[in-house]
């Protein structure tokens, strides 16, 4: 009988074989996939891509007897492939535990799964492969997997004229009695920001101009609240909070991100806007950019009536 520590270190098909339940279950594998991607908490792991390897193995309910050799009916390699690409197409992550997770999460969504053995290593670390495990069973994860469609938000970008106006009230009162979740977006402040002449750095102070208005604009009104995370942003959709962006996280985790500056904080909403599918876009007290892809409508600093 293979050692715990025989199995720690096997491959994921040899841990399932030792941990199988009493009644048979068939195995598919996925073997040494490497993807190359940008991933990683640190600093030094931002910009730029490195290799990671996934072992993947999918116990499944057996074969039924009338299976006819058709493809339709069985679990398809493919889908195991897809789940990896989609999770990673989805955002920029900092940990493999949270890749995993949703890989595994993702397979275990196909009726025919049961259990799902994901081991996800990074090959350009260090000298060795580093990496993690997870095991997960359709009982653990099916009820915490999200099916409801995201809601399609309503967003409103606020000049900072606009944030300072006597109307901001009224403004937030007509579109929070809509139908549709409230999102409101700011730019920086007029105040001066460090300039550094680098790039990257500019880009994160720019990031963060945006941020320290959001928060001038929550303490205008109590119902305003700074969010940053995808998971934040989905909570309060459903649940009628209306939320400022806070745009870092969001922004720096894309992998398909803005083609616009941070300084050009309307634009930048407007790429927010399509990456949340939201049904509207209105802009108070600022130009609208050129082809902003989505329903995108001015409305003057002075006007009431949105």
């Amino acid at each position: 009988m293979p050692s715990e520590i025989h199995l720690a270190f096997a491959h994921p098909s040899e841990r399932s074989e030792a941990t199988a339940p009493r009644a048979p279950l068939d195995r598919i594998s996925l073997r040494n996939h490497i993807v190359e991607v940008e991933i990683g908490a640190f600093q030094a792991e931002r910009g730029t891509t490195q290799r990671i390897c996934f072992n993947v193995v999918v116990e499944v309910t057996p074969l039924p007897a009338d299976l006819d050799d058709d493809v339709d009916r069985i679990l398809s390699y493919d889908r195991v492939t897809e789940a990896i690409a989609h999770e990673l197409s989805e955002e920029r992550l900092n940990l493999l535990e949270t890749l995993a997770e949703r890989v595994a999460e993702r397979i275990l969504l196909e009726p025919q799964a049961v259990r799902a053995f994901v081991r996800i290593e990074k090959l350009d670390r260090g000298p060795g492969a580093l990496g993690v495990e997870i095991v997960r069973a359709r009982d653990q994860v099916a009820s915490e997997v999200d099916s409801e469609e995201r809601p399609h938000p309503r967003l409103m970008y606020l000049s900072n004229s606009a944030m300072d106006s006597a109307n901001l009230t009224g403004w937030i009162d007509q579109m929070e009695c809509r139908k549709r979740p409230l999102i409101l977006c700011v730019g920086a402040h007029e105040l001066a920001t460090p300039q550094t002449g680098h790039k990257w750095t500019q880009r994160r102070i720019d990031l963060l101009a945006i941020e320290q208005n959001a928060w001038r604009l929550a303490a205008k009104d109590d119902r305003c609240v700074v969010v940053a995370t995808r998971t934040e942003l989905d909570w309060a959709m459903k649940n009628g909070q209306i939320c400022v962006w806070a745009p870092s996280k969001i922004v720096l985790d894309a992998v398909d991100g803005p083609s616009a500056a941070p300084s050009d904080a309307v634009a930048l909403a407007a790429w927010f806007a399509a990456t949340f599918e939201a049904g509207e876009m209105i802009v108070i007290g600022a130009a609208v950019p050129d082809n902003p892809g989505g329903p995108l409508r001015a409305v003057d600093v002075e006007q009431t009536q949105l």
